[in-house]
């Protein structure tokens, strides 16, 4: 995928300077990022849980904006050499190949950074994220931008107050005997700790491919924490 399928009508280097300058400046009312990663519309599981996590969290904040990032609708390109060179080069040394490179991250980077609370609706596969949702860490996660690191450690460079996962196991997760081999969760805190996020919650919602007398009681309960968390 180029850069240009990706940010539709933002083709010009003025206009991402000024959806830049625009998702930078800090807003008053408070600012949720939703990031969904499921494949899935209408039957997605993590979907619908999260749908009840963004209402109750703009029924406690009428004043709260809402910024959808659905990556099932609009992929995030995965890491090209360009962008990584672009992520080591200092600002005033890029030319116009590597700032266009940098588009998609910049932009990424920019919504988070404006967010208060960060919302990711995923499922697990093969025991871990989608690769849509790796695409966009690697796009977010970056040097001098989200994190830093001076010689003997790290520290996060992002503002974002709070993030929320939700995750679908089709069959067991946490505390499951499949437990041991469920690497969502353990990614997902391990990023956010890198770039500066410390309050992370998961909910996870397991055996949604069970049958319904054991599918849904477990998707109600996932709801009802997921409107408890909103309001938290």
């Amino acid at each position: 995928m180029q850069v240009s399928s990706f940010l539709g009508l933002i083709r010009t280097d003025s206009k991402v300077a000024s959806l830049w300058s625009d998702l930078m400046t800090p807003s008053a009312a408070p600012v949720l990022l939703r990031v969904d990663a499921s494949p899935r519309l209408e039957p997605s599981v993590s979907r619908r849980i999260a749908d009840a996590f963004e209402a109750a969290w703009i029924e406690g904040r009428r004043d709260g904006r809402v910024v959808h990032r659905d990556l099932a609708l609009q992929a995030v390109p995965h890491l090209q050499a360009q962008t990584v060179v672009g992520f080591y080069t200092p600002p005033e040394a890029l030319d116009d190949d590597l700032r266009r490179a940098l588009v998609v991250s910049d932009t990424l980077i920019a919504e988070l950074q404006r967010a208060d609370t960060l919302l990711i609706s995923t499922p697990m596969y093969n025991f871990t994220v989608p690769s849509v949702l790796k695409a966009w860490i690697d796009q977010v996660v970056r040097i001098n931008s989200t994190f830093a690191y001076d010689g003997t450690g790290f520290s996060g460079l992002v503002r974002t107050r709070r993030a929320v996962v939700i995750a679908a196991h089709g069959l067991g997760g946490d505390g499951a005997e499949s437990a041991g081999v469920d690497f969502l969760g353990p990614l997902l805190r391990a990023v956010f700790d890198l770039i500066g996020i410390k309050d992370v919650t998961v909910l996870s919602v397991e055996n949604t491919s069970g049958p319904p007398e054991v599918a849904e009681p477990a998707v109600a309960a996932a709801i009802e924490a997921a409107r408890r968390a909103a309001v938290a």
